[in-house]
């Protein structure tokens, strides 16, 4: 959880191959970021640290699968995962649900 004496702030974490652009920037895959009290879309953080949304699958908020384009708020956990979970566990973790919710947002746009 974010520190109680930063209340704007996030706490991230960085799966998979996304790391890749967390070291190319020398960033830590284990972060925490300041960010509006009225929140962000995790797709906007994504872009913030270098990472290229298109290449992200999964968006953990609170341990819970949330669209990409959903908004984070201060004090919440975030964590990004790529491409290339199992089958089985992207249905199970609900992956596979928000792929098919994102898509339709993304044809809207």
């Amino acid at each position: 959880m974010a520190s109680s004496d930063k209340p704007n702030m996030i706490s991230i974490r960085i799966f998979g191959f996304l790391r890749k652009y967390m070291d190319e920037q020398g960033i830590p895959y284990c972060l925490e970021k300041e960010i509006d009290p009225k929140g962000k879309a995790a797709w906007d953080i994504a872009l913030e640290l270098g990472i290229p949304p298109k290449e992200v699958e999964g968006v953990f908020v609170n341990g819970s699968i949330e669209n990409i384009y959903d908004p984070v708020f201060p004090g919440d956990r975030v964590a990004f995962l790529p491409y290339g979970t199992p089958g089985p566990y992207r249905v199970f973790l609900g992956m596979a649900r928000e792929n098919v919710e994102r898509a339709k947002r993304e044809k809207k746009m």
